[in-house]
């Protein structure tokens, strides 16, 4: 089957600016607004995905909920949902297209931020969440990966994406039991163990994604897959080293109990 160039007859597809495991993203134009968007392309056969892990129903399901909680949040920290569309057995959701590189990439091609650059990217993602936590979404993924930030750098726009694993305080549960989605040096020790979820969590992985940025290695990253859940359970977070100011913050936002984490205020749960 040739590539489909065109998707619900009006967005047109230029080119590939991103692919994981659950699709790619076209820099598109939409030929209606006349305007640049972003496509993300889901195929809900699992065919980006190698062997099946999900059944069809619950990978389309999982789209559908990323675009939803997407477009509950109504902030410019927050990267903007315009329409979804479902066609040639694929789902593709059409997004602002913002033009920036992740912090991941910033901090691999640029170095670690100093302090008053984490300070300023962490006080917009902190904005940004209270608006997704009181509109009862968490995003369950913050990495730095997942944190855009556009040409200025830390000191401009700060854009948290990818709600591809969002959960909604009004809809069940789409993990099976015992499964793990996400990335584990960035989970929260509560979501490793199984237990209740809630805006404290995903203040963990936010703390977690800033002490990457400042220390340019992640502070529980271990040699297998195994050790790091060991280390996000047990362990003490490898924070900056002395002296920073930082280091009561981040502390604080990765501390093993969710009960003794700073609150965002929203009700997400």
């Amino acid at each position: 089957m040739p590539e489909l160039r065109v998707v619900a007859g009006r967005y047109r597809l230029l080119e590939v600016i991103g692919q994981g495991g659950m699709g790619r993203v076209w820099r598109a134009a939409d030929d209606l607004l006349d305007r640049s968007v972003a496509v993300k392309e889901i195929r809900i056969d699992g065919a980006f995905e190698g062997p099946d892990t999900e059944d069809t129903r619950v990978r389309r399901e999982r789209a559908l909920r990323e675009a939803r909680a997407s477009a509950r949040i109504d902030h410019p920290g927050a990267v903007r949902v315009y329409d979804v569309a479902e066609e040639d057995g694929r789902l593709w959701i059409v997004m602002e297209l913002i033009v920036a590189r992740s912090l991941a990439r910033y901090v691999r091609e640029v170095g670690p931020l100093d302090e008053h650059g984490a300070a300023r990217v962490g006080l917009a993602l902190v904005t940004v969440l209270r608006r997704v936590h009181a509109a009862g979404v968490l995003h369950r993924d913050i990495k730095p990966e997942n944190v855009l930030l556009s040409p200025g750098g830390p000191a401009d726009r700060v854009v948290l994406t990818d709600f591809g694993i969002a959960a909604l305080e009004d809809t069940g549960r789409l993990t099976q039991t015992g499964m793990l989605v996400g990335s584990p040096e960035y989970m929260a020790p509560e979501r490793v163990s199984g237990a209740h979820q809630g805006p404290p969590s995903d203040l963990w992985s936010l703390g977690a994604t800033l002490c990457t940025a400042v220390r340019g290695s992640s502070p529980f990253a271990r040699d297998s897959t195994l050790n790091t859940l060991v280390a996000v359970l047990h362990e003490p977070p490898e924070l900056p080293r002395e002296p920073s100011s930082l280091r009561p913050v981040l502390a604080a936002l990765m501390v093993k109990d969710p009960e003794r984490r700073p609150r965002t205020g929203g009700p997400a749960s």
